[in-house]
């Protein structure tokens, strides 16, 4: 069976602004693999047209992704080409092709889950399952290794598909009612062997979903010190519900004086190793369990860039602390990428490592 899609772009954003992986991913999760993927103007009616009625031709089914406020001039274009009209919001179903008309984003990832894939199912009599797993910190190199393994125990049975953002990697294993489990266990199998020091959960789960969950098992509270990811590492916290059981406070000490009166931080330390440094981690995350306000302590320093502020370390190095009463750990990090990406990864892995020091 053949499958394709349309991203339907507004020419008054760049095409950047359709996010539209999240869709097609949301597909590849569903055993929806797409053929071939066309990206056109709304402004062009032609041309989306020809597409719809040849794509219509050679496909099984035909999903057009845009914009919210697109989605009404999609419904007509594929009314027109199928010559029939939309008996459901999202989804119009001829003998030959279904079509589904999706938003853009998280909106149109779950109608994919909850409307497409069971339609699709039903309209190829298979049905597919899938494992995942989610990863933190992982080399590039060993993932691409632990997956080459995990191909080869499939057989060629399975389709295994990676993805990495900010640090966080996401890794599905992919197969149908005919393949025998036993492949699919294998392969999830050597993933998780192989990938071991790197996993913080075999389902599909945010880093800071499971890190309030593993503190409400220990019935332990969390607070923050952060200098430079801006408070991304608390707010990543509170976002999951029920969070507030479990975070205390969060600090964003960005001057030095800050450090020094509010967590403690020496001014030795600050003058002799400087702000960016493993000594000032450690008394920023000691200087939080000190309160004796939280049992388990996160504190992030760093250079975001676009320059060094001043010092001759380069752009990118940034200091991790996590840990409890007993012991914290202090871990140094080379990122790359502009301010937002190493920022946002910095964030994701100041999670990754407190999760491990209680999980």
């Amino acid at each position: 069976m053949k499958y394709a899609g349309i991203v339907l772009r507004n020419i008054k954003n760049p095409l950047t602004a359709v996010e539209y992986a999240p869709v097609f991913d949301a597909l590849l999760s569903g055993g929806v693999f797409v053929d071939e993927i066309e990206l056109l103007a709304y402004d062009a009616p032609s041309r989306v047209s020809a597409a719809l009625l040849r794509l219509s031709t050679e496909c099984d089914a035909v999903f057009v992704v845009c914009a919210p406020v697109l989605l009404a001039s999609a419904r007509e274009a594929v009314s027109v080409a199928a010559e029939e009209k939309f008996s459901e919001e999202n989804l119009l179903e001829t003998q030959d092709c279904l079509f589904a008309v999706l938003p853009e984003g998280a909106q149109g990832s779950r109608l994919v889950g909850e409307q497409v894939i069971p339609r699709v199912d039903r309209r190829r009599h298979r049905s597919y399952a899938r494992v995942v797993i989610r990863t933190c910190t992982a080399p590039h190199d060993a993932v691409r290794a632990a997956l080459r393994r995990a191909a080869e125990a499939g057989g060629g049975t399975l389709t295994l598909h990676a993805g990495d953002e900010y640090g966080c990697g996401r890794i599905e294993v992919i197969y149908d009612q005919d393949t025998p489990k036993m492949k699919a266990d294998e392969a999830v199998r050597i993933l998780a062997t192989d990938l071991k020091d790197y996993i913080y959960a075999m389902e599909d789960v945010s880093l800071a979903e499971r890190l309030v969950e593993a503190l409400k098992l220990h019935k332990m509270h969390v607070s923050t010190a952060e200098s430079f990811t801006a408070g991304g590492v608390g707010r990543a916290i509170v976002q999951v519900p029920g969070a507030s059981a479990v975070f205390f406070e969060g600090i964003n000490a960005y001057a030095n004086k800050a450090k020094q009166v509010r967590l403690g931080v020496s001014s030795f330390t600050l003058m002799g190793k400087g702000a960016v440094s493993d000594e000032t981690a450690y008394e920023m995350a000691a200087g939080l369990l000190k309160a004796g306000n939280c049992d388990l302590a996160i504190a992030t320093t760093g250079l975001a860039g676009p320059d060094a502020d001043g010092t001759t370390k380069p752009v990118g190095l940034c200091f991790l602390a996590a840990g409890t009463k007993e012991r914290v750990r202090v871990f140094r990090f080379q990122l790359s990428g502009d301010r937002e990406t190493i920022t946002r990864t910095a964030i994701n892995y100041a999670l990754f490592l407190a999760y491990k020091q209680i999980a």
